[in-house]
């Protein structure tokens, strides 16, 4: 009896112990679902905040900010979006004289408008008829006509001030490293004026610092927009000579191609600006020239490599072709002279609007053994409202003979022009690096906007 009774006792607190055990292996795995749970929620939720944001972008990117339409023709365009827009009219005064309500359209159909010339619009747009979404400006323009070109040039521009491009050590006579500007002016910074005298050159910057006489020098410099006197007080090199460790540059050269003439001589070329190559920022231009130039030399873009058109400048004023009088992130623009003008030899095309241009086949114009062509190339994609006004127009070679010469499309080429179903469309801008035989354009609309 007595040994039942601690037997049973045995068992109970057997029991006892292994429900204590199942509560905490129950406790544990509940805590371990709620965990899991919150992690699902979690991915969940982050899926859907991404999601939410590609469609967002997507949709923000196939309705353009701004679209340019004829005066007094029908334009029409297909958004494909879920969204409804009103159409209203602004005047000087910021108001509009179309009543509330009265132009409302669906963006997911086809639109056909018919604007007045010298009238101003804007597109309120609102996802799903109601969530507000974005102002489109919709402006009207004339019908222009552009001579395509597509023959290289030589360019030369001034930079409007002396432009840095860093800092730099130097040995002095001492033995010690120096370098004066280092932390004072920086990559970017244009020099205007040195001890309150403006300087044009670097050369004439150069001999102001070597006679200095040890004194500390005053810098005028822009910076971001901002004029600001910086202090540097130069040292001797190993040789004697007073420096301030600075490298600067006051011109830039190449080789590029000239997009289109207009009715009034102007041209525009390149479809983005030049850039310094050492600080990747658009160069301040205070003038600036186009030269006759002729190739010398290809190089085919391979995998991972662009090639390169090498051209032979001859700076001399028999071979002037024009003044460069603007450089921006859209071209270089100017005025031709008659040598310049007589490049403008074709025939002259209609511009077309960003919402005309076709995935398909297209044309370049562009000159790779002597004499400019047509090549035949595929638009592989257009993107309305692209982040890079540079790189609305996706594009791929397919013609044969230009793989042949170039691989594709190569450095120089840029500011051929892009023409389709007749029309003057944009031009080359960027080659793709992994592969050559792709690359980007610009609208033309975009560069005329300059």
């Amino acid at each position: 009896m007595r040994r039942d009774r601690e037997e049973n006792r045995r068992i109970q607190e057997q029991a006892g112990e292994n429900m204590v055990v199942f509560l905490q292996n129950w406790r544990a795995k509940v805590k371990r679902m709620k965990i899991y749970r919150a992690c699902l929620m979690l991915v969940l939720i982050i899926s859907c905040a991404v999601l939410t944001g590609m469609i967002y972008y997507d949709i923000d990117s196939s309705v353009p900010s701004v679209i340019n339409v004829r005066a007094g023709e029908e334009e029409s365009f297909r958004f494909g979006v879920p969204a409804r827009a009103e159409i209203i009219s602004v005047s000087e005064q910021g108001h509009s004289n179309i009543p509330d309500g009265a132009v409302n359209i669906d963006l997911s159909r086809t639109v056909t408008m018919k604007m007045a010339s010298e009238s101003s619009y804007q597109m309120q747009v609102k996802l799903f008829g109601f969530l507000p979404f974005k102002q489109v400006g919709i402006r009207v323009i004339e019908d222009r006509e552009l001579i395509p070109v597509g023959e290289p040039i030589g360019i030369y521009v001034k930079t409007d001030g002396i432009l840095v491009v860093g800092t730099g050590d130097f040995q002095g006579m001492d033995g010690v490293s120096y370098s004066p500007g280092k932390n004072i002016v920086k990559s970017g910074d244009y020099i205007r004026k040195i001890d309150g005298v403006e300087v044009d050159s670097k050369d004439e910057l150069i001999k102001k610092v070597e006679n200095c006489g040890g004194s500390s020098v005053t810098l005028t410099v822009e910076r971001d927009g901002e004029i600001m006197d910086l202090q540097v007080k130069p040292q001797k090199d190993a040789g004697g000579t007073y420096k301030m460790g600075v490298w600067v540059r006051d011109n830039a050269q190449g080789v590029g191609t000239m997009t289109y003439i207009d009715s009034q001589g102007n041209f525009g070329a390149l479809g983005h600006g030049i850039n310094d190559v050492d600080t990747s920022t658009l160069m301040h231009m205070e003038g600036g020239t186009l030269y006759e130039t002729s190739i010398v030399d290809i190089r085919k873009g391979t995998v991972g490599n662009p090639g390169e058109m090498t051209g032979m400048i001859v700076y001399s004023d028999n071979h002037i072709l024009g003044e460069i009088t603007e450089n921006s992130s859209r071209g270089i623009f100017g005025t031709c002279n008659s040598k310049g003008l007589s490049m403008g030899v074709r025939e002259s095309f209609p511009i077309g609007l960003k919402q005309e241009i076709e995935k398909g086949p297209a044309q370049i114009l562009c000159s790779v053994d002597g004499t400019a062509k047509y090549y035949d190339v595929e638009i592989t994609d257009v993107h309305l409202d692209h982040d890079n006004v540079n790189r609305g127009i996706e594009l791929k070679v397919t013609d044969s003979q230009l793989l042949e010469i170039t691989g594709g499309i190569v450095q120089g080429m840029s500011g051929s022009p892009i023409v389709q179903n007749g029309k003057f469309i944009g031009a080359v801008t960027h080659v793709l690096v992994q592969d050559s035989t792709r690359g980007y354009g610009i609208f033309i609309e975009n560069m005329l906007e300059q």
